[in-house]
């Protein structure tokens, strides 16, 4: 594997574009070398258990790699795939070609009953940039379906490869059942392309400076904190703005037997884009609750490493 690398002393994060209301504080001198030994040795125990793991780490002032494994894999991200999707709205929107307060009918969505709120809210319609925001905030499938079909599948393709993730796609709209003539996942990604797509996303070179702060300021809302981000002690219902100057914007991926999360973590010291896939078999909550500890061992070293 890679050795990690050391952030540079003083590197100047003045052009990171930050959703809005987020601070950071002026950098002190950098941490020494870290190898996160933790988790290597928890992606070592999965992977010694049948599982797929995909790792990557950057330091987004530097662009140096600071962790990698098997991060050029191509894997099943569920959830996580609504990242381009939500960058082909909001490029939309920005162009003036789709009107955010274009209103949505929830009966012309075909129903995902598994999860989501939309879904138990009494109001039958929404606006567009409503659905962004319960998409990226709650992960909704309703929401991110109708989003989806609004701009369409060949569109978000064609995004993912003027971004340059050409190893990542969007496959599908979510569904409650999977059948023989559907494609068999929502999403697919590496962990490299991820970790690099959230880095653009912070430093305002993903699609334009105005997109890629639009959908940091909706990932922000995000409040599934409980893999990567559980060692961040951020609370999840409002973590625009933290008192301690940490900066964190995050996507989760859930289904059975897939943890996937990308996202942006940066503090005093230092600022990393990382992103994390397990492919896994879920057979019990102990196999579940080990891949999640995996995940919190990430962010426990990442957060040494940026504070």
């Amino acid at each position: 594997m890679p050795t990690p690398s050391e952030p540079a002393r003083g590197t100047d994060a003045a052009l990171r574009r930050r959703p809005a209301g987020a601070t950071r504080r002026a950098r002190r001198p950098a941490p020494p070398r870290r190898s996160f030994p933790s988790t290597w040795k928890a992606l070592d125990a999965l992977a010694a258990a049948g599982a797929q793991v995909s790792v990557r780490v950057d330091d987004i002032d530097t662009q140096a790699e600071v962790l990698a494994g098997d991060d050029h894999l191509a894997m099943p991200i569920a959830g996580l795939g609504l990242v381009p999707v939500l960058l082909e709205v909001a490029a939309r929107i920005d162009a003036g070609t789709l009107n955010p307060l274009e209103i949505v009918e929830r009966d012309g969505i075909d129903p995902v009953t598994g999860s989501g709120m939309w879904r138990h809210l009494a109001a039958p319609a929404l606006p567009l940039r409503d659905l962004a925001v319960l998409a990226a905030a709650a992960g909704d499938p309703l929401a991110a379906n109708a989003l989806l079909a609004r701009v369409g599948l060949p569109a978000v393709r064609s995004r993912l490869d003027e971004l340059g993730l050409v190893e990542s796609a969007v496959m599908d709209r979510f569904r409650d059942r999977r059948g023989p003539d559907d494609a068999p996942h929502v999403a697919v990604g590496t962990a490299r392309e991820y970790a690099r797509l959230f880095a653009s996303l912070v430093n305002a070179d993903a699609v334009s400076a105005g997109v890629s702060a639009q959908v940091a300021e909706w990932l922000s809302l995000g409040q599934d904190l409980s893999l990567v981000a559980s060692a961040t002690g951020l609370d999840p219902f409002g973590h625009d703005e933290d008192e301690h100057g940490l900066l964190f914007v995050n996507k989760t991926g859930r289904a059975d037997g897939i943890r996937a999360e990308a996202g942006v973590l940066a503090g005093p010291r230092a600022g990393v884009a990382y992103a994390l896939f397990v492919a896994f078999d879920d057979l019990s909550i102990a196999h579940r609750l080990r891949v999640h500890e995996a995940f919190r061992i990430l962010g426990v070293e990442l957060m040494e490493y940026v504070f």
